[in-house]
């Protein structure tokens, strides 16, 4: 399996054929895995691979469609022990020269509400790209199969426990209106 470096995911633009597609495939050397796993602040990353084609989409914009799959190991939630889980994510990007999209501008610029568009400029970093869509794509509550939450209650000694009927603002209001239509009783 090949192995790049962070050099070899960077696309001048210039460079790109815009007749013909170009395809990439990423695939960080051990170290760069540790770095990433320590940059996103997880336990671990294993069989990280990046892979699609850069195509010209116009005249002047770039379009990027990947594959991503990895192996990230991450702190159970509840227990902290290591949790294994395999992303397999789809990944779209589209670089635009005119940016932000005319339809967006104005006197104030807000993101745009399609995530899949970035600015172009003389470089296509595919790299950020990767560790990006790798960070999105990371269970944001990891959690072992057999991993359970306590419940602790904080009950006075000689209290019966709340109930969840008695949680519930409206539970007595049928009681009440059965009350009131017997005759207030």
């Amino acid at each position: 399996m090949p192995e790049h470096s962070r050099k070899s995911a960077i696309y001048r633009v210039s460079g790109l054929s815009p007749r013909k597609p170009q395809p990439f495939e990423i695939v960080p050397a051990p170290d760069e895995l540790q770095a990433i796993a320590e940059d996103l602040g997880i336990l671990g990353l294993r069989k990280l691979r990046f892979t699609g084609e850069l195509s010209a989409e116009g005249k002047a914009d770039w379009r990027m469609d990947g594959h991503l799959g990895a192996t990230v190991t991450q702190a159970c939630v509840v227990t902290l022990e290591p949790v294994n889980t395999r992303i397999e994510e789809d990944v779209a990007r589209r670089f635009l020269e005119e940016w932000p999209p005319l339809e967006e501008k104005g006197e104030e610029v807000e993101m745009p509400e399609d995530e899949t568009i970035d600015p172009l400029g003389e470089q296509i970093d595919l790299w950020t790209v990767m560790t990006e869509a790798l960070a999105l794509a990371l269970p944001p509550y990891p959690r072992a199969d057999d991993a359970e939450l306590e419940t602790d209650s904080a009950i006075p000694p000689g209290a019966a426990p709340i109930e969840d009927e008695e949680t519930k603002p409206f539970a007595g209001l049928a009681d009440l209106k059965k009350k009131l239509e017997d005759g207030g009783d």
